[in-house]
């Protein structure tokens, strides 16, 4: 069996076509199970070959927050065309509530001192200092002023596992929108993309959202906007103190009823593709060298280089999803947990 798998006229077939060739002109007991444990146990194929089974882990959503602006997201979108006034990055920060937005134009070589000083100015002077923030693990983010500032300010950072961009999936599906807005403003109007990011803003904010049933400056504020387009409710609406809290309230309680129902549905929509892995601590499992096509991570390799690295030995266990794995040396800089999406296990302990 094994000079049959590994010879160079063969190269690796699956475990029904080497059963089928073998079958020929060999027998034995049990010869069906011994080809599909010798093919199962190569390690050269768990490393080379595609997955083509459903994706491991069910989908776990972030808890609802209690009320506005306590809970943000935050990412950046990059590689932007560099504009006359030096900025080439948009910062993009989500309230996970009401999912009012702030698109501010920054530079790709802004520090993290300049970022938190933006930050006060734009997000905390507005909206006052959140309780926690989701983010990636970009190194503004990362940096140890960065922590230190939120530190101060009694902020929790939450950041993504390493590669797993659906943690983060409310400021990655907001910049998706963005980007749509700002391509059609510059296909139909010409310019810069830096001219139409306050309107991007504007219109972001006051059209209706699906995940809360209203556009999100009604629900921060209590009232529709006025724009061009709907000149409702001219002047300032007349109504108690009282009234104006219980209102407030109600909505919250709505749009948190609504936010858990969307998740609800988009977890039963999710699972249904997914299938439920889970690994022990001794675990030895292969990584994926390239999560994200294009992008390099894991030292230069070529088009023919292998799909999975490793094994490595799993450390410990992180919530329900996440995994600390035992890298080598030459792997240090990479950050050392992972989801169970780029993870493949080989063997147990």
């Amino acid at each position: 069996m094994e000079e049959t798998y590994r010879l160079r006229f063969s190269i690796h077939p699956g475990a029904t076509k080497m059963y089928l060739d073998l079958k020929r002109d060999y027998w034995w007991p049990c010869m069906k199970r011994d080809v599909a444990w010798v093919v199962e146990r190569c390690l050269t194929c768990r490393r080379v070959k595609a997955d083509h089974q459903r994706p491991h882990g069910m989908l776990q959503p972030l808890e609802v927050p209690q009320w506005k602006w306590e809970q943000n997201s935050m990412d950046f979108i990059t590689k932007l065309p560099r504009t006359a006034r030096g900025v080439d990055v948009i910062w993009v920060i989500v309230d996970r509530l009401t999912k009012s937005v702030h698109f501010l134009a920054i530079s790709e070589s802004s520090s993290a001192e300049k970022l938190a000083e933006i930050y006060v100015r734009e997000v905390v002077a507005r909206n006052g200092v959140p309780m926690s923030i989701v983010s990636d693990r970009n190194v503004r983010f990362t940096s140890r002023f960065w922590k230190k500032f939120h530190e101060e300010l009694g902020t929790r950072l939450h950041f993504s596992t390493t590669y797993h961009p659906q943690t983060d999936g409310q400021s990655e599906r907001t910049i998706q929108t963005l980007e749509d807005m700002l391509r059609a403003c510059v296909m139909d109007f010409g310019g810069s993309w830096y001219t139409y990011l306050p309107l991007a803003e504007f219109s972001y904010n006051h059209i209706h959202h699906s995940s809360i049933g209203m556009p999100p400056f009604e629900l921060l504020y209590g009232r529709r906007c006025r724009t061009p387009v709907c000149w409702g409710e001219v002047g300032q609406r007349v109504m108690g103190g009282t009234e104006i809290v219980l209102k407030t309230t109600e909505q919250i309680q709505q749009v948190r009823q609504r936010l858990l129902t969307t998740q609800s549905r988009q977890k039963s929509y999710a699972d249904r593709r997914r299938s439920e892995l889970e690994f022990q601590v001794g675990d030895f499992v292969l990584l994926r060298v390239s999560p994200w096509k294009g992008v390099i991570r894991f030292r230069k390799r070529g088009k023919l280089g292998p799909r999975y690295i490793g094994p490595f030995r799993v450390t410990a266990r992180v919530g329900k999803v996440a995994y600390p794995l035992e890298l080598p040396a030459e792997l240090s800089q990479i950050h050392d947990t992972f989801s169970r999406v780029p993870v493949k296990e080989v063997c147990s302990r």
